[in-house]
Parts: C-alpha cells; structure tokens; sequence
C-alpha cells in the first residue's frame, strides 16, 4: 500500500477531480488507489500525504490522534508578541474555541516565490510566522491569524507530525519508506 508524500504547489485542489478551473491532484501520475490524509485548500501549498491505507488516513487527518501539524504563514504586517500570545492561548472563532497552538515569529524562510506572486504593497510590511495545530478545521490558520489582525497573504503546511517536504520541488513527489510510515502511527 503506498503513501506519498507530496508538495503541493498553489492553486492545486487537493482532490482528484479539476473544479472551477483549478487543476487537480490527477495531473501528478501518482499510484492508482491512493487519497490524501486531509485536505489543503487550493490557495495554501506544501505537504499534502496520500495513502491507500484507511487506518493510516485516519491517523493523520483525525484531529482525536492529535498529529501535530506545523504550517509557516506570510501575514500583512510585523506580528506582535501579543497576537501571538493570543493564538498559543486558543481563540474562540465563529465555529467554536480553538485548542492551544504552538504560535512563533519566523524569520523569512526565503521560500522561492509563488506563482502566482504574493501581493506586495511597498507601504505594508510583511512578516512570517510558524503555527503548530493538533486539530484542522476548515481555514483555521488563516481564521485565527484574521481573528487577531493578521491577514494571511501565503499559507505553506511545512509538516504533518515528523514528515516535511524537503527535497521536494512544489509538484514533486516520493513513496514514504517504511520507517516514516511508522513514525506516523507514533511507532519506534
């Protein structure tokens, strides 16, 4: 049973079938029977698992296991230590509270662009920062950065528990070997 591990580029849905003009994860040859473990929304990029094991999907995108997800956002604006204070601390969003999240400044990553460009306002500065999440709601990185005054303008997943995309070009994937597999079911 495969499980890859994926870097998906912006404007990619994370489904099989292309909607509303966005391409979709059809166009990137991988193994027959395999889905993603979760979801990205076409406009964030970055790591994205497909697997063929249902025990394995559960795992990751089921917010009971509690898999840490690590995401790096480019916000409007210098970040203050208060907004961050606000999302360690949880925040209630129009869908409920938040769990405590693990909530940084970054330095810039220096990521390669993203095409499309990020909108650039030489009056507005930009800043990034790392957001820890154990549960995935829908848009929840960038609700909770909006909800404490920071517009989201990039939003990359850098990891899903252990795993990051490194080495792997947006679009680029690999088959996981069997040791990552079992890291991921928090095994030795």
């Amino acid at each position: 049973m495969p499980t890859i591990i994926f870097n998906k580029p912006y404007g990619v849905l994370s489904q099989f079938t292309p909607e509303h003009g966005h391409p979709s994860l059809a166009e990137f040859g991988f193994p027959k029977g395999v889905y993603p473990a979760g979801r990205l929304d076409h406009d964030s990029e970055g790591l994205l698992l497909l697997t063929s094991d249902g025990a394995l999907q559960a795992r990751i995108a089921d917010p009971r296991h509690k898999l840490p997800k690590t995401y790096w956002a480019q916000v409007e604006r210098e970040l203050t230590e208060e907004a961050l204070a606000l999302l360690r601390a949880g925040l209630t969003l129009n869908d409920g509270p938040t769990l405590p999240c693990g909530a940084k400044l970054l330095p810039d990553p220096g990521l390669p662009p993203r095409v499309p460009p990020v909108r650039f306002r030489k009056t507005v500065p930009t800043s990034w920062a790392e957001i820890i999440l154990k549960e995935g709601r829908n848009r929840q990185v960038r609700r909770m950065l909006a909800a404490v005054g920071f517009p989201v303008l990039r939003l990359l997943r850098r990891a899903v528990g252990p795993l990051t995309a490194d080495g792997l070009e947006p679009g680029e994937w690999r088959e996981l070997k069997a040791a990552e597999i079992s890291r991921l079911r928090g095994l030795p």
